[in-house]
């Protein structure tokens, strides 16, 4: 049946989920390989892209970044992982040497990696850094894979500290308004200022800090 040209520019992209080359080549990719599989791996890097849309509120295509494809690697290298553009490192040594539950670490790990993919940062504009990767920790602590090494609810010296400590505070101005994170997201593709916040919340983020900090 022939399709018009209104419904093909409707249809969705599709986005390639692809783990690259052989890790089983290297002793943190042979555990990779045997104890997490290539198969739960792709369907893990899938399921994540679908999950921060969903997160986001990116809805259409319009919504997103036009990325096609999405490449995981594991690599030999320090650290734990690393995003570059539509590509995913994580180290081959993390997976080696971790002694816990390889399959949910890196299941999280994924999950905060892939946001980097799709999340805005400002377009150019200077954005706080522990911002950007709050943003990441708080789409793996809605995921359910926030490990047990995190912070409290509470704990920090500042809101814009990174990772575990801001994605908390973003859980509590999630709080406050349903959707708030992916406002500010939006938010986020054409500029960056912490007005935002009280265009969203109606305080400073300074003040909301104040305050999260005394319900602790």
């Amino acid at each position: 049946m022939a399709h018009n040209a209104s419904s093909l520019l409707q249809s969705p992209r599709v986005v390639q989920h692809i783990i690259a080359g052989r890790p089983e080549t290297t002793p943190g990719g042979l555990r990779f390989t045997t104890e997490i599989g290539l198969e739960y791996g792709k369907q893990t890097l899938i399921s994540a892209t679908n999950f921060i849309w969903n997160i986001f509120q990116q809805s259409t295509d319009p919504d997103r970044k036009n990325i096609p494809q999405v490449i995981l690697f594991i690599n030999n290298m320090d650290g734990v992982a690393y995003t570059s553009d539509h590509e995913i490192h994580i180290s081959a040594n993390y997976i080696e040497k971790y002694t816990g539950g390889i399959k949910r670490e890196i299941t999280g790990v994924i999950y905060h990696e892939m946001t980097h993919v799709w999340q805005w940062d400002g377009n150019g504009e200077a954005v706080p850094g522990g911002l950007i990767e709050g943003i990441a920790d708080f789409v793996r602590l809605k995921a359910g894979y926030a490990p047990n090494h995190w912070v409290e609810p509470g704990v920090g010296d500042r809101w814009d500290q990174g990772y575990d400590v801001t994605a908390r505070f973003l859980d509590h101005c999630d709080s406050l308004r349903n959707g708030f994170v992916a406002e500010l997201n939006k938010k986020m593709r054409s500029g960056y200022s912490d007005y935002f916040f009280v265009e969203l919340l109606g305080k400073t983020v300074d003040q909301l800090w104040i305050e999260y900090k005394a319900q602790a």
